[in-house]
């Protein structure tokens, strides 16, 4: 195989670089990466240069890997800000780095795609981290990242010796529950009530599902007006995605992209976006015209569970951090990250830092089991299981 880096998924056809993901996974999807660029979500103006790794066979293509040049560390949700920082006091640049991610999208799938015969190829692994690190020298990158890999994914990182970070997130996992109240009736007494109280407050709040194709353009406008102006309120920038992603998304991938509407009084008040495939529920994306108490929790997580249940669906990622959906029934599963650092020393410092750090992790998430609402008895899921298993997530 020859691996080539191209500067636009335009550049790739569609069918043929979806044919080689096994699964409905959402955001390595031809239609999804290619809205980020049409929309200039991913754009050397935003800081996310497309670079994405191919490999075409004698007629058809065998290796994909979606992939960005980083000229800041801002939507990954795997923090280097302390590294970057490093090297400015030894005055050097950590940016550009070489990214393979999702941008703005810390759920944990598939990093790159291959046929059945590129597998096979003796060495694969090996060539494809020397064809990365080839490629960070050649463009003056500090190194190479890859965030979130499933397990399938992280093999090139493990063969090559990449440093590994250890996270944590917060998931829930259906044991085939047939609404939400059985889900509840596996929590201790005192926390299903609660639940219960929590969700009475937003009793007379009209919450409504729709899948992009029911959703008119004017709805997804309002919807981008309450994401875009949350976002200046909380972090004092705007939103990462700009209106022309979910539009296209809308006609490219409607039957996977859902929104939920809030609204008091037929007046809309809040929304959320959800994506979806064949096993797992992601939220994604949350806008308020004003606090209304228990909302949050309302839109992006109870009923979030509550379609899962409806449609069968095995987990629900509703994205990075939140200590706070531990009460709510969400179990903390360890993420992961791999790294390959151009100079050795700045290497060497990082592998000690990233072991401490897993140790901490691996502490963390024992205490927040801990907390869970479960009842005594109550089988939670381990990492164990989770990062074996081809269907994660």
């Amino acid at each position: 195989m020859h691996f080539e880096f191209i500067e636009s998924i335009g550049d790739v056809d569609e069918k043929a670089w979806n044919a080689l993901w096994p699964s409905n996974y959402p955001f390595t999807k031809h239609q999804f990466l290619l809205a980020l660029e049409r929309s200039q979500s991913t754009c050397t103006a935003s800081g996310w240069t497309p670079k994405h790794m191919i490999a075409r066979g004698e007629t058809t293509l065998v290796f994909a890997m979606p992939l960005y040049l980083k000229h800041h560390s801002y939507g990954e949700y795997v923090f280097d800000w302390s590294w970057a920082d490093a090297y400015a006091r030894c005055g050097l640049e950590y940016y550009p780095k070489l990214l393979n991610a999702i941008p703005f999208t810390p759920a944990s799938g598939p990093r790159f795609a291959s046929t059945h015969q590129a597998l096979k190829e003796k060495q694969l692994w090996q060539r494809v981290g020397d064809a990365l690190k080839h490629e960070c020298e050649r463009v003056g990158a500090s190194g190479f990242h890859s965030l979130f890999p499933d397990a399938h994914s992280q093999q090139p990182w493990k063969h090559n010796h990449f440093l590994q970070r250890h996270g944590c997130q917060f998931h829930w996992f259906n044991r085939d529950y047939q609404n939400f109240e059985e889900f509840i009736s596996d929590f201790s007494s005192r926390k299903r009530k609660n639940i219960r109280k929590e969700r009475q407050k937003c009793k007379d709040i009209s919450i409504e599902f729709k899948i992009a194709c029911d959703v008119s353009v004017d709805e997804w406008q309002a919807f981008y007006q309450l994401y875009h102006l949350t976002y200046l309120k909380r972090s004092g920038r705007p939103g990462y995605l700009h209106v022309d992603f979910f539009l296209q998304l809308a006609k490219t991938m409607p039957e996977q992209l859902i929104l939920a509407q809030a609204s008091i009084d037929k007046s809309l008040v809040a929304a959320a976006v959800y994506f979806r495939d064949d096993n797992c529920l992601y939220g994604r994306y949350w806008g308020s015209a004003k606090d209304v108490d228990g909302l949050h929790f309302e839109t992006c997580y109870y009923r979030g569970i509550e379609y899962a249940i409806e449609h069968k669906l095995k987990h629900f990622d509703p994205g990075a951090q939140g200590e706070h959906k531990i009460q709510r029934g969400f179990q903390p599963i360890q993420t992961c990250s791999y790294h390959w650092i151009a100079r050795p020393e700045f290497s060497d410092a990082l592998a000690h830092f990233c072991s401490q750090e897993k140790y901490q992790n691996a502490l963390y998430i024992d205490e927040a089991r801990s907390y869970l609402p479960f009842k005594e008895g109550v089988q939670t899921v381990e990492d164990s299981v989770l990062m074996e298993s081809s269907n994660w997530p």
